[in-house]
Order: structure tokens, then sequence, then C-alpha cells
């Protein structure tokens, strides 16, 4: 037999009648991450000072975490620069829990990215864990099933003696979570720099897929229908997670913010997937919501704020595992694995038989009224009485003062070339192969396997790419190989030099990835990672960012289906690069024509597609010598578009067996994990290269241009290949040939490179600093 709250305990319960008859009672405003200003905005909304519970609901729903109160005049320009060919496949935009589109014979995904940063930095193995839960629920309360998970993932220097820690925890609690929900992770990043490390970044992103007429929306409609909270029982874990936790920098002045982090179960989890499931396909519910920032604060509020009436719930049926929780903390809990519905009153037993058949627990929380208000009561007597609107959407909007950096001139200024850490540069062959084997053994470039072998990237059966592919691909329907591929990408570096630029090259980059799969860009998500929106050189980063966030997917033609804002990135006083991650999604017709990242058959023709200039500013190779300063590489989102064109028509007829996106590293990277890829080895000549360009061949090798891809190309398909290539007005050059007899990788001026060395140089370095 279950039982919810101990109404026999006395919390001193601060009703609506007693916040009335003493307004001028001490309430712990600060403490919960309140503005004094906000505190009075919350006492002239109600007319009166507010509840304990109260407090604790506007406290957490309007922190930044939840509100985006000091991001939100900038998020409008993603909607605002929408065009109607933008929407042509968008089904649900953003402000849902998750974005939708159409990819074809009534089919659609949904996907979405979020972060899990602060709590991943207090309490790595939970933290990581609970945001691939939390971003899991996003997709199962759109109607979807979850099909996939990514980690773009971000940590300070490789050999800081904290970093281990933040290592193991957060890709363990990573494996863990994911693996056991039985969902391949089919992709991500994993950098290295000292700039995060007080605030390593951890975000997670989840795909689904469901057919259009699946598609739910979460608002509470419908007067007399049930409210209904199931799942996992609230407990005291994450409590304050999103308002104290998430919406303010550490200090090491202040107390640990363990208590504050959310604990995780798979397993429970995983039976909620099904249980929702079976719910939407019996049709017993009118919408589901998920409980994660803010837990029942954000649930009851959205989802009446969304509806056309009101709700009336008794917090006192709620199910607890720790029955000592008063009001406020049960409603401010971010106890996992729950979620809340509504129900039609002639469907309640059909929604009873499902959980049972489940075994998951539900309790009876109360209705859907007409009032327009949301009021909660505690045995009885009612607790909060407030408008959901001002609650869960009508929260401060702040327009924050920004300036650009005092800095920001002089660090532009400071080109790579020509600097003293530019001194020496390699020149002989024998130093250029050792630069090659330099850079693909650094942190950053090294191979990540010691990572992702710790992920199931293949259960379900549906994988077609994962890591160390450019882009993860998954099959949507087996009888016509319908499918998606996805990647994130984000470069801290180049924003910093120029956060409009590095937001586009964001953009730019994870639609090349996507593209050289084989698959047409189609969306955008967004996590957003930034300092605090409270010093306005920060600020100034961020609106840049928005800016050329907004102009890229405007130029593109990707709009951007929702995401997120994580601020307060920073700790004592030093915020981390503004890192905005972009997730792009892209259509397969069939996934059997996707195009793998490295060679295969000798003899194959490799061409360089684009043009290199002399862009080492923000580069890895610069990064390697201490600098970081210059303008970083030009966009040029036209010649991005065309390059997908290219690779994409490529890969579907047949042109290409392989392409791998330039980055990174740039060609010197592109052409080694070509290389390792499949153990195949290659010869390649430059100088033709070096002359149409104008360019050395240490540029050629390390330069990071955007706009460029290397392919192969079967040797029936070379007049093909060209011809496309010539008659788009593309550059193209024919640089090598697979050579899989050789085991080396053979670059005219460059020492050889034998494939076991550079793999033992690539493989190396995590097992080293993390075994």
């Amino acid at each position: 037999m279950t039982i919810s709250a101990d109404t026999s305990k006395k919390f001193n319960i601060d009703t609506v009648e007693n916040a009335a008859k003493t307004p001028d009672a001490e309430l712990p405003w600060a403490e919960l991450g309140l503005k004094e200003d906000e505190f009075g905005k919350v006492n002239e909304i109600l007319r009166r000072r507010p509840t304990a519970a109260e407090l604790a609901m506007y406290s957490v729903m309007w922190s930044e975490h939840c509100s985006y109160k000091s991001s939100k005049v900038h998020l409008r320009q993603f909607g605002d620069k929408v065009t109607d060919q933008m929407k042509e496949h968008l089904l649900v935009g953003i402000g849902e829990n998750a974005g939708v589109v159409d990819i074809g014979d009534g089919w659609a995904v949904t996907f979405k990215v979020e972060s899990h940063n602060h709590p991943s930095f207090v309490e790595p193995y939970q933290g990581a864990a609970t945001g691939v839960g939390g971003i899991v629920r996003d997709i199962i309360s759109m109607g979807a099933r979850p099909v996939a998970v990514m980690d773009p993932l971000r940590f300070g220097a490789i050999d800081h003696p904290d970093t281990a820690r933040l290592v193991h925890g957060i890709v363990s609690g990573i494996g863990g979570y994911g693996n056991s929900l039985g969902l391949p992770n089919i992709g991500g990043e994993v950098v290295f720099d000292s700039v995060y490390q007080g605030n390593p970044l951890v975000n997670a992103l989840a795909v689904g897929v469901l057919r259009h007429e699946d598609i739910r929306l979460a608002n509470a409609s419908g007067v007399g229908n049930k409210v209904v909270l199931f799942g996992a029982r609230t407990g005291g874990d994450g409590i304050g997670g999103a308002s104290v936790l998430a919406s303010e920098s550490f200090d090491d002045a202040k107390p640990s913010k363990r208590p504050a982090v959310q604990v995780g179960d798979p397993f429970a989890e995983k039976v909620l997937i099904e249980c929702c499931l079976e719910l939407f396909k019996a049709a017993v519910v009118e919408g589901i919501q998920d409980l994660g920032a803010a837990g029942i604060s954000c649930a009851t509020s959205e989802l009446a704020s969304n509806g056309d009436g009101g709700m009336h719930v008794e917090l006192t049926k709620v199910l607890l595992r720790d029955p000592s929780l008063t009001p406020g903390e049960i409603l401010m809990s971010e106890s996992q694995e729950r979620m809340m519905a509504v129900v039609k009153p002639e469907n309640v037993e059909a929604f009873e038989a499902i959980l049972n058949k489940w075994d998951v627990e539900f309790s009876w929380l109360g209705e859907v009224t007409d009032t327009g208000r949301l009021i909660i009561d505690w045995d009885g007597e009612t607790i909060v009485d407030v408008d959901p609107r001002t609650v869960a959407h009508e929260g401060p909007v702040y327009e924050r003062p920004y300036q650009r950096p005092s800095w920001q001139d002089s660090v532009q200024a400071d080109e790579f070339t020509g600097s003293v850490q530019d001194a020496g540069r390699p020149a002989s062959s024998a130093e250029l192969a050792a630069a090659v084997v330099e850079l693909i053994s650094s942190p950053n470039l090294c191979s990540k396997e010691w990572v992702t072998k710790q992920y199931d990237r293949y259960v379900q059966g549906n994988t077609a790419l994962a890591m160390p592919d450019d882009a993860g691909v998954i099959r949507v329907d087996e009888e016509t190989g319908l499918g998606v591929a996805l990647s994130t990408d984000a470069n801290g570096r180049y924003s910093y030099l120029n956060p409009y630029d590095g937001a586009r090259a964001a953009l730019a980059e994870a639609y090349r990835n996507v593209a050289t799969s084989g698959a047409k860009p189609l969306a955008v998500t967004d996590c957003l990672n930034f300092g605090s929106p409270e010093d306005p050189e920060v600020m100034w980063q961020f609106a840049e960012s928005v800016r050329g966030l907004s102009d890229a997917c405007q130029e593109l033609g990707v709009p951007v289906t929702g995401g997120n804002v994580s601020l307060y990135n920073q700790t004592g006083g030093v915020a981390i690069h503004p890192t905005p991650v972009v997730g792009v999604l892209g259509v397969f017709d069939d996934v059997a024509r996707r195009t793998a990242s490295g060679w295969k058959e000798d003899g194959q023709a490799i061409y360089l597609l684009g043009t290199t200039a002399a862009e080492l500013n923000g580069s890895e190779w610069a990064n390697l010598r201490g600098h970081l300063g210059g303008q970083p590489p030009k966009v040029d989102l036209g010649l991005e578009r065309q390059l997908g064109e290219i690779l994409v028509n490529a890969s579907r007829d047949g042109m290409i067996d392989a392409a791998h996106d330039l980055s990174e590293g740039g060609l010197a990277a592109a052409l080694v994990e070509s290389s390792l890829r499949y153990g195949v080895g290659a010869r390649v000549a430059l100088e033709e290269l070096l002359e149409r360009d104008g360019i050395d061949l240490f540029t050629a090798l390390f330069s990071e241009s955007h706009g460029r891809a290397v392919v192969a190309v079967p040797r029936s398909e070379e007049v093909r290949f060209k011809d496309m290539c010539t008659a788009r007005g593309f550059a193209h050059l024919r640089i090598g040939v697979v050579d899989a007899a050789g085991g080396q990788l053979e670059i005219n001026g460059v020492d050889p490179l034998s494939l076991d060395a550079l793999r033992e140089a690539n493989e190396s370095v995590l097992p080293k600093y993390f075994d």
C-alpha cells in the first residue's frame, strides 16, 4: 500500500490566507535565487506576499535556466528570421518540449540538445546520466520513440588533476544511463581546453521518431479532465537545481551544491518510455509533460498556462520517497523519471490498467478547471493561488547591457602568422611529418575511442554510421531505408576571436558533416553555452553569437527547431569561451547510400573540394603553439551550400565512396583520419594545389579554411564527378590515390607516415591519461 505526504507532520504550512494576514513575514527569496526587484514583482502580481510554496515556484520558474530572462530578447531572432521556405518541413517549432520535422512518407523526427553543465561538475556521474534522461523524456513527451543520443563534451586541460575525475564520471554516467535505456550513442564531441576547467560542458542530444498523426503537445485543456503524476516517487534530490545550481556561477567560497544534483534510474526510465508510448497509442491521454528542471512547479504551471483554463491540485497526494519533504521542496524537487498527464474521466480506468501493466506508480492529483488559476492545496488548505502564465511564461525579461570587450581589437590584431609562436614553422619533410604526428596525437584530434567504446553505438540495429564518422546515421523505416543523419559542432576558440563568425562556423561545420554522410541538411537545434549574463562583455558575445547563428540559418535555409541556453558557465569571474553548440539534422531517402569518412578501395581517386587560404588563426596548430588571436577562418555559406549539394548528389548517385569534411586540423587531420578509418593508406601530391591557391605545403596541410572536403571517387565515376563539379563552378582538384597495399600515408614533401605508427600515436593519448 502506498502513502503520500505525511499530513500528520506539521510544517507550519504557509497558506494563502496566512500570507494575506502576515504581509511583513520574512521570506528567503535571495537564498532561492530571486533578485530583490523580482521578489517585488511577485508581490505586485499577487497583490500580497507569496506563500512559501508560491515563492518556491516563482523562484525556480523565473530562474535563468527556466525563464530565459536574459536571452529571450535575442532568441526571438530565430523566429523572426524564419522564411516560408524554411517552414516547409517544420511540424513543431520553438516553444514545445522539442522540435519536430517532416522527413517524408508520413514519418517525422523530433530532436533537441540541452545542457547539464553545472550538475556534472558537482557530481559528474549523476549529472551526466540525468542529462541524458532529461532530454530523452522531452522526446517521449512529443509522442515519439527515442532512437539515439549524442553528447558534445568539453573538459579542462587533459593533464589537470581534476580532469580525470570529471572525464571518468561524466563518460560513465552517459554510458551507464544511455546503454541501460538501449539507445545507441551515435556521435558528439570531446574537447579539452583549460577554459573549461571549472565549468565542463555536458550537452546531451536525443532524437526520436514518430508518425505525423502521433505528434502530441503538452497542455491542460478540458474542464474536468484529471491530472495525474506517474513514474518514480518524489524525493529530496535536485531541489533547487534549476534556480540555485544552474542559474549562477560557481564560487569557491560557497558550500557544496551536491544536494541540488538529481539521481537517475535508467531502468525506471526504460519502463516509462514503453508505458508512455502505450498510453499514446491507446489514446487515453490528452497530453504528457515530463518533469525535469523545476519539477512539479514547471509541469503544473506550463500545462495550465498552455491550456484554456486552470488547474486544481492536492499536493499531499504526491507519492514521496521522503515523507519529511515540505510543500515547497515537493514543488521544487527535480527527482527523475517522472511524468504528468491530463486524462479524460472516461479514460481513467484504461489509463490505470496500462500503468498497472507496466508496474508504474501513479497518483491522481487534481483536475483541469475553468478558473484560469493554478490552485494547489495542502491537505485541503490552499498554498498556491496564481495565474499560471505569470509563473511559466510571463516572468521578467531583461535587456541586459552589452558591449564589445575592451580586449577584442587587440586579440583580433594578433595574427598567428608572423607571431612569436609561429617562429620555426616546420618546413623540411621530416619536420612536416613530425608536425602531422604531433597534430593527430594532440588531445583534441586524437582518437576518442576510449570514450566511444564505453557507449553502445549499434544497439537496436538501426545505426548506419556512428563515431568516428563525420555524422551519426539512423535508419527510421526498415522497409524503405528512410533515415536521418545528425552532427553537433562548435569551436570555442573561433567564437572567442569573433562570436558572430564563430557561430556561423559551428553551423557550417555541422551542416558540412551531415552532407558528407550523404544526407540533405534539414533543421537545427542549438545549445548556447556562455558565461554570466551580468557581464556586459559576455552578453555581447552571446548577442553576436545569436545574431550570427540566426543569420546563418536563414542563409542556409535551415530553421532552428528548439534548443537550450546555459549561462553562468564561469568560476571566480573567469568565463568559458563562448561555445554555441549547433546540431544539424539531415534526411536520407535510403541510408544504404550513406557515405563513410574513410576510404577502402585501392586505386580510387582522392579529390579535394574547395580552396585553401592561409587561415591558421584559432586553429589546432596555433592552439598547440599556445596562440589564440587574429580573425578566425572566413565563412562563405553560399559555398557551403554548394559543397553540400555536391556531396549529397554525389553520394546518392554513387559517385563517391568516402567523404570527410575539413575542419579542425585541416587537410592533414582529414587525410590521416580517412586513412585510419579502415586502415587503408593513400599517396598524395599537393603541388598543383600549392600553385593554384598560392600557398606553401605547411599551410596546405594545417590551414582550417572552411567549405572543403576530401572524397574518394571510383575510377568509373571520375569523369562524371568532375563534370558535376565543373558544371557547378566549384573548385575541385585530384590530389591523390587510395593505396591499399602500402600501409602508409605518403604526401609529397613529407616523410612517409606509417599507418601503424599513426594509429599508435592517435589512439594512445586518452588511455595514457585516463586508464
